[in-house]
């Protein structure tokens, strides 16, 4: 009998870098599939002490 190879093949997720706007930092990191739009979310940012836009970002 011939052994059979494989099972379900994994789907392609990248990393990318939650960016804060106003300072430039990078904060957060996130793995998340390819494709579809960046984010924009409302994040801490730890240098300025309060929430702010953070945008996706690849490295």
């Amino acid at each position: 009998m011939a052994k059979r190879k494989g099972g379900k093949k994994k789907k392609k997720s990248e990393t990318v870098f939650l960016v804060c706007e106003e300072s430039g930092d990078y904060n957060y990191t996130l793995r998340r599939k390819a494709g579809g739009e960046k984010l924009r979310l409302k994040k801490y940012c730890p240098r300025l002490r309060r929430h702010t836009l953070h945008v996706e970002k690849k490295k």
